[in-house]
C-alpha cells in the first residue's frame, strides 16, 4: 500500500514538473522567435562579408562572446564560491545547492557549445553577404539569452530551466539546415532531404525507446 502511494506521489510530482516545463516552453518559444527576428531585421547589414574568411572570422568572434558571457561566467561563479567556503578543498565534499546548480549549468552549457559552435561556423559559411550574415548575429544573441534564461530559471527551480529550451532547439535547427545544405551539394534535393528523414527516424525511435516501462 505504501509503495503504491509512493509511486502515485512520484507520478504527481512528475506531472506537475511536466506541466511547468511545457507551459514555460510554450511561452519561451514565441519570445525567442521575436528576439531572433528583431535582431535579424533591425541589425544593419554587416560590411565586408562577401569573403568566406571574413564570415568565418565573424562567427569566431561571436563564439568568443558567447563563451565569455555564458561559460566563463559560470566558471567564475563556481570559483568565487569555492574561495569563500570549505569547497576551497574540492575533495572535502562540501557543495551548496547553488554550487550544484552552477556546476550542472556548466556541464549543460559545455554540451550545448558542442552543438552551437560548429553549427554557427557552418551557418556563416553558407551565408553569402552582409544581409544574410545577420542570421549569425541573431543566432548568437538568442543562444546567449536562452543560456542565461536556463541558468536563472534553474536557480528558481529545476522545472524552470525549460525557459532556456529554445536555445537547444535553435542549435538543432541550424545543424539540420547545414546538413541539408551539405546533402544538397552531394546529391541534390534527395541528398538534402535524406539527413532530415534519417534524423527524424532516430528522434522517433528515441521517443519510443525512452518511454518509462508500462507507459
Amino acid at each position: 500500500m505504501k509503495k503504491a502511494l509512493g509511486i502515485t506521489g512520484a507520478g504527481d510530482i512528475i506531472r506537475r514538473h511536466q506541466s511547468t516545463l511545457f507551459a514555460e516552453i510554450a511561452i519561451a518559444f514565441p519570445v525567442t522567435i521575436a528576439l531572433w527576428l528583431g535582431v535579424y531585421y533591425f541589425l544593419p547589414p554587416l560590411s565586408g562579408m562577401e569573403d568566406t574568411l571574413a564570415r568565418l572570422m565573424f562567427a569566431l568572434k561571436c563564439c568568443c562572446i558567447a563563451i565569455l558571457f555564458c561559460f566563463l561566467s559560470g566558471i567564475e561563479a563556481v570559483a568565487h564560491e569555492r574561495l569563500r567556503s570549505p569547497a576551497i578543498d574540492p575533495l572535502s565534499g562540501y557543495e551548496t545547492r547553488r554550487m550544484t546548480i552552477n556546476l550542472r549549468y556548466l556541464q549543460h552549457t559545455l554540451e550545448q557549445l558542442v552543438l552551437f559552435v560548429p553549427g554557427l561556423f557552418a551557418l556563416a559559411f553558407y551565408c553569402s553577404d552582409g544581409h544574410s550574415m545577420r542570421a549569425v548575429a541573431a543566432t548568437t544573441v538568442v543562444w546567449i539569452a536562452t543560456r542565461f534564461a536556463f541558468w536563472i530559471g534553474y536557480h528558481y527551480g529545476s522545472q524552470h530551466r525549460a525557459i532556456g529550451a529554445p536555445g537547444m532547439m535553435q542549435s538543432m535547427l541550424v545543424l539540420l539546415y547545414v546538413c541539408a545544405r551539405i546533402g544538397y551539394e552531394i546529391a541534390g534535393p534527395a541528398g538534402a532531404i535524406a539527413p532530415l528523414v534519417v534524423f527524424g527516424c532516430v528522434e522517433a525511435f528515441l521517443v519510443r525507446a525512452t518511454r518509462p516501462a508500462g507507459a
